[in-house]
């Protein structure tokens, strides 16, 4: 009696063409980076400037100076913005009526007006109206012979408040609405069914919002907190229109006196370039990190 062996079937992923070299050389030419090729080389033919033109170094020497001011503004603000955001963010979530209608309120009305013109209006028409208010307030007061006639309120003047103290709050102001966004989507992208847990385990509501949820939602909202202070840190240009030093401001004031605008405005460039890009890398690394636990 003649006995057949088995037949051996092939697994489908064996029998797959395996790419050619062409084919894998095409694949990886289309994936590879060529943006990234371009700003390379658009910077490196900026930096060859800075090192052999005598017009460039003379632009970086003069503008370097307000990268310490713009840093200190973008950092400053964003702090801010972020303690703003958060509190914003708990409020539009907040079960009180009047918490929640006000943080509403808030975000919509700063996110319908463009940051440029939040910046002159906090610098030359809120605070002067702040300074004014104070003022009365410390008449009032040595009026009714709570404070001496001559007191720290109605001695206050427009002047005391620095431009660059009014430039930080309005990055503050306008930026704390786009975080109290993101921490409001952090937050409510945190499963019910773990608060409910909390719950259950006796946790009162802000334990539960201290211990489970913001912990969590706080590690999903790095990544675009970290994008919106790249934003920021553009964005703190516009500060120059109220004559804060940074290097908007510095290039500005070079170009105006020297005429030279195209190594002035391509060294300007590159500085806000440079900045962003060194960001963009340690967002991307902390991406990354956060994936992988």
């Amino acid at each position: 009696m003649e006995t057949t062996s088995p037949s051996l079937e092939i697994p489908a992923e064996s029998a797959r063409p395996v790419p050619s070299v062409s084919a894998r050389l095409t694949t990886n030419l289309s994936e590879f980076p060529w943006w990234l090729l371009v700003i390379f080389g658009i910077a490196g033919l900026l930096i060859y400037n800075f090192l052999t033109d005598e017009t460039y170094q003379e632009v970086i020497r003069f503008i370097i100076v307000g990268v310490r001011l713009t840093i200190l503004v973008t950092l400053s603000a964003y702090s801010i913005a972020i303690v703003l955001g958060l509190v914003t963010a708990l409020g539009q979530l907040s079960s009180n009526v009047i918490a929640r209608n006000a943080a509403i309120l808030y975000v919509q009305v700063i996110r319908g007006i463009p940051i440029l013109v939040q910046i002159f209006i906090w610098a030359l028409v809120l605070v002067p109206l702040g300074v004014d208010l104070l003022n009365n307030i410390g008449d009032a007061l040595a009026s009714a012979g709570l404070l001496s006639t001559e007191n720290f309120l109605n001695g206050l003047d427009v002047r005391d408040v620095p431009f660059l103290l009014r430039g930080i709050i309005a990055l503050a102001i306008s930026y704390g609405a786009f975080s109290s966004e993101i921490f409001r989507a952090g937050i409510q992208s945190i499963e019910r069914g773990q608060i409910e847990a909390a719950n259950s385990l006796g946790l009162n509501r802000f334990q539960s919002l201290r211990l489970i949820v913001l912990p969590q939602a706080v590690r999903r909202v790095l990544p675009p907190l970290g994008n919106d202070f790249i934003a920021m840190l553009k964005e703190s240009s516009l500060v120059s229109v109220i004559g804060i030093a940074e290097i908007t401001q510095l290039s500005k004031k070079y170009a105006a006196a020297s005429f030279v605008f195209p190594e002035t405005y391509y060294s300007l460039a590159f500085l806000y370039l440079a900045m962003t890009m060194v960001l963009s890398v340690g967002v991307k690394f902390m991406e990354r990190r956060l994936k992988s636990g």
